[in-house]
């Protein structure tokens, strides 16, 4: 595995390369990285090229002042693949990544070949408390307090977010890790910045919901932890319902990162849904018919 990194529009992309064959690209969750994803790397690379890159404005990539909607990010992602070589992909995408994954297929479905949904943002409204309340007016004023104050006592964080519904799992480990790495000014900014424009004090206020009839040709796999504290699995139930011919798989005992409670059958689900779904032909005529098709029933529903 390496790292590398690219400048892209005067800004330094960082991201983790390995393996050949056909492409993986792997998108962490909000205040994390590509880190998240090592495990996973190495039992994929084998007969894949993944690239699993840090978004902007998390871990080693540039935290500029700019746009951090989801539409932002997936640009960023088909920029970083254009510039690298790689012309089609399945993208794979965790919780906030999730939500740029839906973004990116919507917006350049001619580069995406299957879609992967990991306890995913972006299906519907509720959300744990712990991510709505960095929509509170004035959690830039307590956040850095409380960054500070967890960095020097893990003991106390983990003893909060075990109060408030997370396990010792991977959820804690990856949560602290996401955590402590708001320490950093400008990765706090980011954070907010995020949050803020997908979610409200009453939970997710961007849904792909209604575009979700899009994906029916588009080979789409939902993992989910059945005991996800953050995102409720009843959201890959609906999501499952609502793209024709998708599959589902739901991890008994996990939280809300399969792939780190059980990355032994993350990898083997996820190289399994490759080998036996084709990829989304380039069709612009479908995609206008499925447009046309659904304005019509709107109309007359």
């Amino acid at each position: 595995m390496e790292r590398a990194e690219i400048i892209l529009h005067g800004h330094r992309f960082s991201y983790r390369h390995a393996g050949s064959g056909p492409l993986l690209v792997l998108l962490h969750g909000i205040a994390g990285s590509s880190a998240t994803w090592e495990d996973t790397i190495s039992r994929l690379s084998g007969c894949h090229t993944v690239i699993a890159p840090d978004l902007l404005g998390h871990g080693e990539s540039s935290k500029p002042r700019g746009d951090y909607s989801l539409g932002a990010y997936a640009n960023g992602i088909r920029d970083l693949l254009a510039a690298l070589g790689e012309e089609r992909g399945t993208i794979v995408g965790h919780s906030l990544g999730g939500g740029v994954a839906l973004q990116f297929a919507y917006q350049f479905p001619e580069r995406c070949e299957r879609l992967v949904l990991v306890s995913s943002g972006g299906l519907g409204r509720e959300l744990h408390p712990l991510l709505r309340a960095a929509a509170l007016p004035g959690a830039e004023v307590v956040l850095p307090w409380l960054c500070v104050a967890g960095r020097h006592s893990v003991g106390t964080v983990a003893h909060m977010l075990g109060r408030i519904g997370f396990r010792a799992s991977a959820d804690l480990e990856e949560i602290w890790r996401n955590f402590a790495s708001l320490e950093e000014p400008e990765a706090r900014q980011v954070f907010l910045h995020t949050v803020r424009g997908i979610i409200d004090l009453g939970g997710q206020r961007v849904s792909a919901t209604d575009r979700l009839y899009l994906a029916s040709a588009l080979p789409t796999l939902i993992v989910w932890g059945e005991d996800d504290p953050l995102i409720p699995v009843r959201h890959a139930h609906d999501a499952h319902e609502r793209i024709q011919g998708s599959r589902l798989e739901i991890f008994p005992g996990a939280g809300h990162f399969p792939y780190r409670d059980d990355p032994r059958r993350f990898a083997a689900t996820l190289l399994e849904f490759v080998q036996t779904t084709v990829p989304m032909p380039v069709d612009e005529q479908q995609w206008r018919r499925q447009l046309r098709t659904a304005a019509q029933s709107t109309a007359t529903g």
